[in-house]
């Protein structure tokens, strides 16, 4: 490992401090569309102690999210007392040695820019938007260290605009692909507003390996289709500057080309795919998690390696690596197990000298996972702050930084 490799861990506002009550996801728990996430995992209150612990098993970067529907819970009103708990929360990880990231959207928006249809307005995205990051990067700029400013932008799309199970809650295939073109977009904007500004910016896509559960040519074809969606679509942007949507007209965006100074990505397992475009997990033989896949190291492997060759001019950061668990079942063994099999991968890739910056475990402490409110968990701490076996191998790492 080189000797600046970030060893972070990841978080989100909703998950570890709660719905804000200004939020879209507030409104999505008072219709009882999710379980409360109540104060998530306490953040608010421990994020000291927390920071803390972090720096003790030899982290030292930590992402959070500054939640938009805070700090302008209604629009062009910001709320002074939340700007300035986010700069004590900002400044007292710098105090603990944490170099905070900080994101601007991890799946959740005020509801007032929803109400503007968020991202798929042109003119909403283009206007609201860019001042948001403006305003984050111009009053909480000198206390970070970086930026990643959209989570998952694929995972986002498709969790509200196609599957439904996310605000604003929608099933409608042409609304997933405004929403994706939008959010893509979005991260050019917010590019613009933060490049030059001596501040690394890193984008996060979710990445899974995928594969044809059928060797016919629809089988194939059907592997294809959710292969663009996960990686095409964004990697022609980020290559030639083009949108491309199945059945629709291509569009030439220039400035989408080289968006941020790092690749970020989230592994967290591979896909299968069946002729009618259904996702299963893969491998087939593993055990599945809370959430439904199967944790599997090799992918992880795969998902570095592709994106090296897809683009080997660009530095690769892992921005979340995390294993699920069931909330009172005993699976600290196969969360050690994953997490170093994974670790040892990364090692093989930089041996390899692909040029990855550094790895952030999601998460820290066990927190609020969205529509599994507290069945899953995913951190190498209880909510407890009580450190799992992990949280040793974790350290193990990021202090000896192993060969």
């Amino acid at each position: 490992m080189r000797d600046d490799f970030w060893w972070g861990t990841a978080a989100s506002s909703t998950q570890c401090e709660g719905a804000a009550p200004a939020s879209d996801w507030f409104e999505w728990e008072r219709r009882k569309k999710v379980p409360e996430s109540r104060d998530g995992n306490d953040f608010a209150r421990r994020y000291a102690d927390d920071f803390a612990l972090y720096r003790e098993h030899g982290f030292t970067h930590h992402r959070l999210s500054i939640e938009w529907a805070r700090i302008e819970p209604e629009e062009g009103k910001r709320d002074q007392a939340e700007i300035e708990r986010y700069l004590e929360i900002l400044e007292t990880a710098r105090a603990s040695g944490i170099e905070p990231w900080v994101c601007f959207h991890h799946f959740t928006l005020p509801g007032w820019f929803q109400d503007e249809r968020a991202f798929l307005d042109d003119k909403a995205r283009g206007y609201y938007w860019p001042r948001h990051v403006a305003f984050c990067a111009e009053t909480f700029g000198d206390l970070v260290f970086g930026w990643k400013p959209i989570n998952e932008p694929v995972a986002y799309a498709f969790g509200g605009y196609l599957m439904g199970v996310n605000p604003p809650g929608l099933t409608d295939l042409g609304k997933f692909f405004d929403a994706y073109r939008g959010v893509l977009l979005a991260q050019r904007d917010a590019w613009r507003e933060l490049r030059g500004g001596g501040k690394p910016v890193a984008t996060i896509h979710n990445l899974s390996p995928v594969f044809a559960m059928h060797d016919s040519p629809e089988g194939k074809n059907a592997r294809n289709v959710i292969d663009d969606v996960l990686w095409g679509i964004w990697l022609r942007a980020e290559r030639d500057g083009v949108l491309a949507f199945p059945g629709r007209v291509e569009q030439r965006v220039d400035d989408l080309r080289g968006v941020g100074d790092l690749i970020g990505f989230s592994y967290y397992n591979a896909s299968g795919v069946l002729p009618d475009l259904s996702m299963v997990p893969y491998p087939t033989n593993l055990p599945r998690g809370p959430l439904g896949y199967a944790p599997w190291p090799e992918g992880l492997g795969l998902t570095i390696r592709r994106l090296a060759d897809e683009l080997p001019n660009r530095a690769l950061l892992l921005c979340e690596l995390g294993f699920g668990s069931r909330t009172g079942v005993d699976e600290e063994n196969a969360r050690s197990d994953y997490l170093s099999e994974c670790l040892d991968i990364v090692a093989e890739a930089i041996n390899d000298r692909i040029d990855l910056r550094g790895v952030f475990f999601w998460t820290g402490v066990d927190n609020y996972e969205w529509d599994h409110g507290f069945s899953a968990e995913f951190g190498l701490f209880t909510r407890n702050r009580e450190p799992k076996p992990a949280a040793a191998i974790a350290r193990a790492w990021a202090l000896a930084q192993p060969r």
